[in-house]
């Protein structure tokens, strides 16, 4: 891959798009993972629960992906979380901290309340990796 090239990335070991984007791309060193909302891989549907299983799901999808996209949890440069429930920031906040605890040193983090997000998800997280 030239350091200008764009290839999309897909990982068959979470639920495929719903709607035409790339899940994954890639330019150089940079690894940039379109939102994910909380579904479950067996059956391809929202995750019930509230705002703290959907981050559990996202962030446990996110890992089973990140061997396709060929980074790690310390490539991570930011993740940029959406919630319509930012009343339920402490959930969310709990699912984060039980993937980034004391020995992983955590990536920048954005949280945006907004009133509405796809398939009638609570939360969608994107992620950036710069591969290492």
């Amino acid at each position: 891959m030239t350091n200008n090239e764009r290839i999309c990335i897909q990982s068959d070991a979470i639920p495929a798009p719903r709607f035409r984007y790339s899940p994954c791309v890639q330019i150089g060193p940079v690894v940039q993972v379109s939102g994910m909302v909380a579904l479950d891989p067996a059956n391809g549907q929202l995750v019930s629960g509230g705002p703290g299983a959907e981050t559990a799901c996202i962030l446990a999808n996110l890992q089973r992906a990140l061997p396709d996209y060929d980074v790690t949890l310390e490539d991570l440069l930011i993740a940029r979380i959406f919630t319509t429930r930012f009343d339920a920031f402490a959930d969310i906040n709990a699912a984060w901290e039980a993937v980034f605890t004391a020995d992983l040193v955590p990536p920048a983090r954005t949280t945006v309340g907004v009133s509405a997000l796809p398939l009638g998800a609570s939360v969608e997280i994107e992620f950036s990796f710069i591969q290492s």
